[in-house]
């Protein structure tokens, strides 16, 4: 008896096992924060990098040492003027800063780096303004940033004393006035500052090259400028002293808090501008400040493209 046989049964072509499955397209139902968000998303981002919040633990020791640093003899001026119940505190709001200014240089130097360096060297800002955020949010963003956080390290000193006094039962009036004239001087030194610092470090994407450059200027422009003013204190030119201080950004600090806020002078001699100089200086921090901006804004907009 013949046994039938049926024919092996070739495999299905590959084509004719795929299947396409049609579910449609899902626009996207969620909310759409758009470029304040973003702005505002940088902006703190930016300001806890500062502080190296959000970082390594490498990365939080040098701005969480120079902040107590900055507030340390504040402390201790609060300490001595409550326990020998002093008359007056030893140092003016408006002087703390400047006395402090090689900490807050360097403060500038380690930090604006840090801000803008890393998203050159990787090459991420490209990809920052493939979203609604523009050049402008960008710049606003990290300037404000280290101008804030400058603002803090500045600040709170300030408010150390301040309290301080209270305690030690020193004029309320002359005390509110002092403070808040200390509070309107580290403001403006906080845009100066920042905005020299970030222009210098978008230069170069590498960092410790932004470092070195921003320590040069603040402490090569301050020495130079000092040094002029002694000699010309020494040699009777007196009125030479007040404008040469326009060439360092921490004596123009000084001569607009001499000449609008009541500050005495750390010029040589203590010999600072009048009012009607101190509008000269005036203007050229805000010019200086205006000036950064403009600047960082046609950096990022060539490396955006």
């Amino acid at each position: 008896m013949a046994v039938e046989q049926t024919p092996a049964q070739s495999p299905a072509p590959a084509g004719a096992q795929s299947r396409i499955h049609n579910i449609g397209y899902r626009s996207y139902d969620g909310q759409r924060l758009g470029r304040a968000y973003a702005r505002r998303s940088l902006y703190s981002q930016s300001l806890r990098g500062a502080y190296g919040l959000g970082r390594s633990v490498k990365s939080k020791v040098l701005p969480m040492l120079l902040f107590a640093v900055m507030c340390a003899p504040a402390l201790i001026m609060v300490a001595v003027a409550v326990a020998t119940k002093a008359k007056e505190l030893p140092v003016e709001y408006t002087n703390y800063a400047i006395i402090m200014q090689a900490l807050i240089g360097l403060y500038v130097a380690s930090q604006a780096p840090q801000a803008v360096s890393r998203d050159l060297r990787f090459k991420t800002v490209p990809l920052y303004f493939s979203r609604p955020i523009e050049t402008a949010d960008y710049v606003r963003a990290k300037f404000a940033a280290l101008a804030s956080a400058l603002f803090l390290i500045t600040a709170v000193p300030l408010v150390v004393l301040y309290v301080g006094a209270l305690l030690a039962k020193l004029d309320f009036t002359d005390q509110t006035k002092g403070f808040l004239q200390g509070l309107v001087s580290v403001a403006l030194l906080s845009l100066l500052f920042a905005g020299i610092g970030l222009v210098i470090s978008a230069v170069t994407p590498r960092r410790g090259f932004g470092i070195a450059a921003v320590i040069a200027v603040l402490t090569i422009s301050y020495g130079a400028v000092s040094t002029l003013q002694a000699i010309a204190d020494a040699q009777g030119s007196s009125g030479a002293v007040p404008w040469i201080g326009l060439f360092s950004p921490i004596t123009l600090i000084d001569g607009v808090q001499t000449a609008f806020l009541g500050a005495t002078s750390a010029y040589p001699g203590g010999v600072g501008p009048s009012t009607g100089e101190g509008v000269i200086f005036l203007l050229a921090v805000l010019g200086l400040i205006a000036g950064c901006y403009g600047l960082l804004m046609r950096r990022y907009r060539k490396v955006g493209l």
